[in-house]
């Protein structure tokens, strides 16, 4: 089995996650989820820790993809708005800095209308020798 199959954002063998697949596309990393009513906090509303979930994921995620080996290390999520249940989010994250061995990444994500509901900045540390 390969490595992260129980990660509960992306991991294809954990039943309660969220089995987000991406793709990346100019310069950015992609993925779309649709939450249901587990996912919330107060009705109708996503909980907020998973929307700081989904960009974490995006960012992080889209440096494991060019082959690097990183963790987060700082995260901060500005909630624009409150995130609806049932519509399809579309989430991004893109490289917008390094210095050493730290990236600076920033995401969003948005409803199908084009509204931002989040917005997520992150430094990625790597490690090793990448």
């Amino acid at each position: 089995m390969s490595e992260n199959q129980w990660c509960f954002a992306c991991g294809p063998c954990n039943p309660i996650g969220l089995k987000l697949r991406f793709q990346e596309e100019n310069n950015s990393y992609k993925t779309s989820f649709i939450p249901g009513p587990e996912h919330q906090g107060y009705d109708g509303i996503m909980h907020g820790g998973l929307i700081s979930t989904l960009l974490d994921e995006v960012m992080a995620r889209y440096l494991y993809a060019k082959g690097l080996t990183a963790v987060t290390a700082k995260l901060e999520v500005r909630y624009r708005q409150p995130t609806p249940i049932g519509q399809e989010l579309a989430i991004s994250g893109w490289i917008t800095g390094q210095r050493g061995k730290m990236v600076e990444m920033a995401g969003k994500v948005t409803l199908p209308d084009g509204t931002v509901t989040a917005e997520g900045k992150a430094i990625i540390a790597l490690k090793g020798d990448e």
